[in-house]
């Protein structure tokens, strides 16, 4: 499991959505991008679908993961 706390473009408040990890100043799970890739999409259609969401938090939480998933 990633620890997301690190990760500028992301929060998690009790009582929104659940307490999920979402991107900052939205109600968009971050589980709702890596779904959305895994089912085919690309970062243009996530970033259509759920305009709250900048390009930039996308990159940010990519690069986490990624980052985060070297380090295992």
């Amino acid at each position: 499991m990633l620890d997301w706390s690190q990760c500028a473009a992301v929060e998690r408040t009790p009582g929104k959505v659940s307490g999920a990890w979402v991107f900052k100043g939205t109600r968009v799970p971050v589980k709702a991008l890596f779904a959305n890739l895994e089912d085919g999409a690309r970062v243009e259609d996530f970033l259509e679908w759920f305009p709250g969401v900048s390009r930039e938090q996308v990159e940010a939480v990519l690069r986490h993961a990624e980052q985060s998933l070297a380090v295992a």
